[in-house]
Parts: C-alpha cells; structure tokens; sequence
C-alpha cells in the first residue's frame, strides 16, 4: 500500500477511521524519481506539500554566485519541500533534488487547505507536524551557534544514518556551515580517534 508509512506517521498524533485513509488515498499523487532528478527547482511553482514514501532528498538555496546552501534533508517518513507551498506566495526559492531513486506522494497545496478545512483531525496532524517543523529548525540555528562542528557532525551522522552514501560533501558541509575541506580533516580526525 503506498500510503502505508504516511498513515503510520500520521497516526502518532491522531486517531484514523477506514474513511480517512480512504480519503487521503483519494488525494494523494504518488511521484517517483530517479537519482540526481530535480523535484521542485527555485522558481517553480510551490504547488505541493511533498512526503518521501522511499529514497532521500535535499532542499537547497542558490545565492547569486552560484552557491548552493542546503536548508534540509528528507529521509522516508519525512515531509519535504518547503512552507512556500503552504503560502501565498506564487513560487518557491528553494530547489528538491533526489539523491537516489524513491518516490513521494504528493499533497496538492488546494487539496491540503481544504482538507484542513473539512477535517479537523487533518488540521491537529498537521498543526502538530508543523510546530515540530518550527522547533527543530530553532534548534538547528542554535546549535549552528554553539554546537562545535565535530558535534554537528555527530549530531547529523545520528538524525540521518546512512544518507552520506548518497550525499557530495559539499551538501553536508552547506547543511553544517563548514567547508568541504573542514569536513574532510573533521571526518579524518574522527577516523584517527576510533582506530
């Protein structure tokens, strides 16, 4: 069953009869992708709130000079993409790139308001999803502040195990506000500590 994972996390914070899973099976697009595929790109139209069934994504920002800053990562079971869809802004400043082969089911951002509208279990989910969003991102920026790198790292290695297989360096040191080469000697001196 495609929704199989969604229904799974949605039930940690509300209660789901048969119609509802009925329902959110109705509105829902399943989406697969392919390695290196770009989902959403900077520009884009924001039209939908976007759940990793399968695979791993990246959401990143591209200055003016070409620089890529990643704002997030998406392992299965994670909603990805960014808020813009949420909005009323009419596009997205950031792009989603698959990191390898999955799938995403696909939440229309007109179907999404008005499921909130109609179904207030939706709405709590949601409400609850978000407010979990907002606080992790807080405390991402503290840490970003008082957290050494080494323990960044370590902190990153914990919350996504086994993404790197699928990451360039250079996304993890944009996600950690270090450079590729810092990474490299982190990753060397951590290496050294364990033999």
């Amino acid at each position: 069953m495609k929704l199989q994972l969604l229904l799974t996390h949605i039930r940690q914070f509300v209660d789901l009869k048969e119609e509802d899973q009925t329902l959110l099976d109705t509105l829902v697009i399943e989406r697969p992708f392919k390695k290196g595929e770009l989902i959403v790109k900077s520009g884009d139209a924001a039209r939908y709130l976007a759940y990793v069934n399968s695979g791993y994504t990246v959401t990143y920002f591209t200055d003016s000079a070409g620089n890529e800053h990643v704002v997030r990562f998406a392992a299965p079971g994670w909603w990805t993409g960014d808020v813009y869809s949420l909005g009323s802004e009419p596009v997205t400043p950031l792009t989603t790139r698959a990191l390898c082969d999955g799938s995403l089911l696909l939440l229309p951002r007109t179907v999404h308001n008005q499921l909130l509208k109609d179904h207030p279990k939706f709405e709590r989910y949601f409400r609850h999803l978000f407010q979990g969003a907002l606080m992790r991102h807080q405390m991402l920026f503290v840490e970003s502040r008082s957290l050494t790198a080494e323990l960044r790292y370590l902190k990153f290695q914990n919350t996504f195990p086994g993404i790197e297989q699928f990451l360039p360096q250079k996304y993890i040191a944009s996600y950690l506000g270090i450079t590729p080469e810092f990474l490299s000697k982190l990753r060397r001196t951590l290496a050294n500590s364990k033999a």
